[in-house]
């Protein structure tokens, strides 16, 4: 399976700081997967996944976007990638269908494709009678639904999730898990990151686990349990790997 995106000894320490985010880190994710993401606080999953969406850049190292490498090819790479962030991307007063209609303008979606698959979108996650409601109004679940919708509307060949069923109830789940399913099948490759993790060894088909900037373990979530000596959940790997130490900061 091809490679979509690759990164060679990626390294960022930010200004000021005097210890590094990430260092020399190495990865490659396939076409197709579901790829998640996951360590303890400040392991530098957030430093990492901000750098594959361009969002911040490296010290040093390379990243290359299905062959593009990022530092020439950056803003054709963008358009090719959606973000749901785990905090809601939403403005409150607005509509759920003005929301949509604003995000999917971003990626210069024209009228009438932005109208229909508005409309399909909010349809699929049962939220048409809703497409008038100020999102303030909205549940924790609806706007996590709609969150979702403006992070995929312009059909991204990668999407990066952060937490995307944080707080919802398990209808919502249950909509916003089909969904995600049914976009990877359709060929969108996945980046998962969460601390949900019964819900990732489930839904990822490949893990890679992070640890003070750098890649402590990756595989697939039955071989990871697998390897690590009486394991029988991702939890049980985590804390192998990462071990019981609570990870608070500020």
């Amino acid at each position: 399976m091809d490679e979509i995106i690759r990164i060679h000894e990626l390294s960022k320490r930010y200004a000021g700081s005097d210890r590094y985010a990430l260092k020399d880190l190495s990865i490659s994710i396939r076409k197709g997967e579901i790829f998640g993401l996951l360590g303890p606080n400040g392991a530098g999953k957030t430093t990492l996944i901000s750098t594959m969406c361009g969002m911040i850049k490296p010290s040093s190292g390379e990243l290359w976007f299905d062959k593009l490498n990022y530092s020439q090819h950056g803003r054709t790479i963008q358009r090719q990638l959606g973000v749901v962030p785990q905090e809601y991307a939403l403005y409150p007063t607005l509509t759920a269908a003005e929301n949509l209609y604003y995000f999917g303008s971003l990626y210069g979606l024209s009228a009438v494709e932005l109208t229909s698959r508005i409309a399909e979108g909010l349809q699929r996650v049962g939220l048409s009678e809703f497409a008038k409601k100020p999102i303030k109004t909205f549940s924790g679940g609806m706007q996590r639904r709609v969150n979702l919708l403006a992070g995929i509307l312009h059909r991204p060949n990668v999407l990066f999730l952060d937490e995307p069923t944080v707080g919802v109830d398990v209808h919502s789940k249950e909509v916003i898990m089909a969904l995600l399913h049914e976009l990877n099948q359709q060929g969108t490759t996945i980046i998962y990151s969460s601390h949900h993790l019964n819900e990732a060894q489930h839904f990822c088909t490949r893990i890679a686990i992070i640890d003070a900037g750098r890649i402590v373990v990756e595989g697939k979530p039955d071989q990871l349990i697998a390897s690590a000596p009486g394991a029988t959940t991702l939890e049980n790997v985590f804390i192998h790997h990462t071990g019981s130490q609570l990870r608070d900061y500020a």
